[in-house]
């Protein structure tokens, strides 16, 4: 079976027995987690899909469950304020962090290099180590990876779980980073080892698999809707604008350089938002954010 590519309608879904279907074993479980990852494999080559926008918002929703994970109130909205607002010499703090660390893992592709960038506190030479452990399959060599973090760094499930999705992004032949283990694990699934612990991964990744799939879709709809208004615009510099919509969760009129003036680029905001095209994501007066 074939799937066009030129339309957001024929982004392919996730069939419905993939997460409905209730898996008593090991094996049953391995095998949804294959017809799932198999499926958002197919998703993710859609030249349709905006995939920087996808990881950047899958990277939001990641470093959410990360801080929830740790017990933080933190949710998008401050995760959001924490980068977006960002100025040299700044501090994010703790949950801002995380945020970044994701934001830096998905942005470019999987390497040593990026993790670096990520996740700067942890040595180089400490992060090929980890990315070495294990072999096997692709959810099994995550696991190994993940155990092997969390062994030595127990505290830091943030760090693990980013090398953990960058193992499993390497085994799959991904270009980047698509968080999937972090956005199905809890916290006490973070707490288990073993045989226990590659069950709770394989369903986490079934359940993430679904939902990265439906968020692809939502915003390829989005994407389309974007693209659409472009001949609406005819503000100089628009262009560049509306590519950085593209790219990032979250846009602050004043990182819209290519427009003559932060005034122009608050115009240009409303424009869009006038025409359907994004949103106003804080429903403040003033510091507002944007996005698909």
């Amino acid at each position: 079976m074939t799937y066009a590519a030129d339309s957001f309608d024929t982004l392919p879904q996730m069939p419905s027995w993939v997460t409905s279907a209730r898996a008593v074993s090991f094996e049953d479980v391995a095998f949804l987690t294959g017809v799932a990852l198999s499926h958002l494999h197919l998703v993710l080559s859609q030249d349709a899909a905006p995939h920087s926008l996808v990881r950047a918002r899958l990277a939001l929703r990641a470093a959410e469950a990360c801080v929830t994970q740790q017990g933080r109130l933190e949710r998008a909205v401050e995760l959001r304020d924490a980068v977006a607002f960002l100025q040299p010499g700044d501090n994010p703090g703790p949950a801002g962090e995380i945020y970044l660390s994701w934001h830096r893992a998905v942005e470019r592709p999987v390497s040593i290099k990026t993790l670096d960038r990520a996740l700067p506190e942890i040595d180089t030479d400490q992060i090929a180590t980890w990315l070495d452990v294990g072999r096997g399959a692709p959810v099994a060599r995550a696991v190994s990876v993940l155990q092997a973090v969390l062994a030595d760094r127990p505290r830091d499930t943030a760090t693990a779980l980013i090398i953990a999705e960058a193992a499993l992004a390497q085994m799959l032949g991904w270009t980047h980073l698509n968080p999937l283990l972090t956005l199905g694990l809890k916290r006490a699934d973070l707490r288990k080892t073993g045989a226990d612990l590659r069950l709770a991964c394989h369903r986490a990744i079934v359940l993430a698999a679904a939902e990265a799939t439906r968020e692809a879709a939502d915003l390829t709809r989005r994407a389309t809707r974007l693209k659409e208004a472009a001949p609406k615009l005819r503000a100089k510099g628009a262009n560049q604008a509306l590519a950085l919509f593209l790219m990032r969760d979250a846009v602050a009129p004043t990182a819209l350089k290519s427009l003559r003036s932060d005034r122009a680029a608050r115009r240009f905001c409303d424009r869009l938002v006038g025409l359907g095209a994004v949103r106003e994501l804080t429903g403040r007066d003033t510091f507002r954010l944007y996005g698909v």
